[in-house]
């Protein structure tokens, strides 16, 4: 039998311990890929410290627009992805890389624009208002970005007859960024922009703009929870996403989206009661 030297066995534990005690103190972590709104809104880091002082799993939330989210989540640089697209959701879904998706809250987008209100544009129905200003050729701000915002702004262009391609000019300024960065723009302008509640509540720099539009059943806005598959990408941290996923649509987590406010008025309303495989 070969006893190993004393120093060799000493030097071989520490290592085994030290790798030990490094694995043992690092924490739970997951990707969470969700929308600008969610994190400019404040949501975020509204709820995001009981999940993390229940459960101990940290969460970093990267900040994008719908599609870039749903991409990254495709690439597998994401655990969960948390947006508002229904559309893209359930290709997301069918493409397979999610296995479910979970129906987590709800708001409404917003026609916000001049208090002048120079195009007209002010009343329920978002098709009429579009028309009204494409046909003012009013300054229009939109955020280009492949979010859920766009995306439904795209929708209404669409509904309302308009060929955007074709009649958009100088008057319609395609911007490529958040929420945030495009209602700053808007404001500049003193332009039209369709903007989610949540964010324009939260929003500081208002200047001379105000909700134009709101109300229309077109402009309901619904955001979804998917876990990315780990078959897909087997480094997703499937435990831990799943966990986060558990927490949102559980009573405490919807309890704790509804408290969400700013200026007494709730920014997102609770809807996990109605989940969709």
């Amino acid at each position: 039998m070969v006893v190993p030297r004393r120093g060799f066995l000493t030097l071989g534990l520490l290592a085994l311990l030290g790798t030990a005690t490094l694995a043992h103190a690092e924490p739970a972590s997951i990707v969470v890929a969700s929308t600008t709104s969610t994190e400019q809104s404040g949501l975020f880091k509204h709820i995001l410290p009981a999940f993390e002082a229940k459960t101990g799993i940290a969460v970093k939330v990267v900040a994008l627009g719908t599609g870039q989210a749903l991409d990254a989540a495709r690439r597998g640089d994401a655990d969960v992805v948390l947006v508002h697209d229904r559309p893209a959701e359930d290709a997301f879904v069918a493409q397979g890389f999610a296995k479910a998706r979970f129906d987590v809250m709800y708001n409404d987008f917003v026609l916000v624009g001049p208090k002048s209100d120079p195009a007209g544009a002010k009343g329920t129905d978002i098709t009429a208002a579009l028309t009204k200003i494409a046909a003012a050729k009013a300054p229009f701000v939109s955020r280009g970005d492949r979010s859920g915002t766009h995306s439904a702004e795209l929708r209404s262009w669409k509904e309302a007859g308009i060929d955007l391609p074709a009649v958009k000019g100088d008057w319609y300024r395609d911007v490529g960024q958040g929420m945030g960065p495009a209602l700053n723009t808007a404001s500049a302008l003193n332009a039209y922009i369709l903007a989610d509640r949540g964010t324009w509540l939260s929003f500081k720099n208002r200047g001379d703009l105000a909700i134009l539009v709101e109300g229309d059943k077109r402009l309901f806005n619904p955001y979804g929870v998917m876990l990315v598959n780990p078959d897909k990408h087997p480094t997703v941290k499937a435990k831990e996403g799943q966990a986060f996923i558990d927490w949102l649509v559980s009573p405490e987590g919807q309890a704790s989206i509804a408290a969400y406010r700013i200026g007494g008025e709730q920014l997102f309303f609770p809807s996990a009661t109605a989940r969709t495989p």
